[in-house]
Order: structure tokens, then sequence, then C-alpha cells
């Protein structure tokens, strides 16, 4: 039988959640520089990246599949599992993973560019700036429910001349492993139909932290981008 997480302090909790992405996003600049290229298969990606984690991060486990996706398969939501596609030069890649760190998670999206193209170039600038709006909106009503806003980041991406491409923009994430979330669990996402303020304590007693995303797409280009991280954890 697996053992009980430790008991942590509310400060300890947030801080080992920063800590857990501070090394995401280590981990992620390694992957831009050495391992997002063409001429490969997404799955070869995926493959290198595990590699990479093990043995330069003690990445031992992820608590979520592993998505890269790359040109028109950009468009596909999490949920959904496209075939294997080749990389190509002038493609647009993201990259979705939830690596664990001494038993606390990240969840770390990033979106890269491979060529000059600005259509895919503009996609891509447009995800940080449009997360940053979405926060400051959810900072300055924390009180608000996941389908409050996941309203707000469906509207923001329209005015930015995009589509949002995923049926959440985001869900809770903890200790490894954090609380299950069932199918039926609307409550523990950023979505519709969950009507619970986001600031609340879970079943533990302890605040809920959440991960905020936002998956941009065009549908007549068959592009889309992707980026998330902590919302909670500054």
């Amino acid at each position: 039988m697996a053992s009980e997480p430790t008991p942590t302090t509310e400060q300890e909790r947030a801080a080992y959640l920063r800590e857990a992405q501070t090394k995401a996003v280590k981990l992620f600049e390694e992957i831009e520089q050495s391992i997002v290229r063409p001429s490969v298969s997404e799955k070869q990606l995926s493959d290198e990246i595990h590699e990479l984690g093990a043995k330069r991060y003690d990445v031992k486990t992820h608590w979520h599949k592993r998505v890269i996706r790359s040109g028109p398969n950009t468009l596909f939501p999490y949920a959904d599992n496209p075939p294997d596609r080749i990389i190509q030069p002038d493609d647009i890649v993201f990259v979705d993973l939830g690596p664990v760190f001494e038993a606390w998670e990240a969840d770390f999206g990033r979106t890269f560019v491979l060529g000059g193209d600005p259509i895919k170039t503009k996609l891509r600038d447009t995800l940080e700036p449009l997360w940053k709006q979405v926060k400051s909106r959810f900072q300055d009503s924390p009180d608000m429910t996941g389908e409050e806003l996941y309203r707000i980041a469906c509207d923001l991406a329209k005015e930015a001349g995009w589509e949002f491409g995923g049926s959440h923009a985001g869900h809770l994430v903890g200790q490894f492993p954090h609380e299950r979330i069932p199918g039926d669990k609307v409550e523990y996402y950023i979505t519709k139909g969950s009507q619970k303020p986001m600031r609340r304590t879970g079943t533990d007693g302890q605040l809920l932290h959440w991960i905020l995303e936002i998956h941009l797409i065009d549908r007549d280009r068959q592009i889309g981008g992707f980026y998330e991280q902590l919302l909670t954890v500054d």
C-alpha cells in the first residue's frame, strides 16, 4: 500500500510546487536547445524527452501522458491521440509534460516554431501575454468559478484573433498523485459547469492549487499553440 503524503504547510506546498516548475523550466530549455527539430517523429521526440528527464533531472514518472504535437496535430486537445507525425522544417510544435520532481507535480507546456513563418510566430508570441491576461483577471477576482475563468480565456482568445482549442483551460495540481479527477468532477477543471469558487480547500482541508493552460488554434491554417504553467503560485 502506498504511504500517505507527509503533511505540509501552505507555504511549504507552494514552495514545492514552485520548485517543481523551476525544474520544468530548465528541462524545457534543454528540450528547445537540443531535442525539438525537424525530420524526426513526435514519438521519437517523446522518447528522447523521457530519457533526458530521467538522466538530467531524475524524473522517474510523468503524472500524465507526454504530449508532443506538430503541424495539424497541434489542433487536437490533450484527450485526443492523433497519429504520429514527422516534424517538418517549417512546423509549429508544442510540448506538454507532467513531470514529477521528488513527489511534486509540474505541468508545463510551451510552443516552438521551426522556420520563420510569420503567422506561426505570431501565434507562439500571443500565448504568454494572453496567459498573463487570464491570470490577471483571476487575481482580480480570486473567488470566481472555473466556468467564469474558462469563459474569460475563450473571450480573450477571440479578441486576439484566435479560437480557444480546449474544452477546459486548466485543472488541479499538487503532490503526486494529486486528488484523482473522475470524468464527472468538472469542479476540478477550469471549464463549463465548474461552479465552485476556485480558491477553496480540498477534502484534506488544504488550499487547492491550479494550472492554467491556453490552447489557441487557427482551423483554416491548421495550426495551434499551447502554453501552461502554475496559476496560483508566483
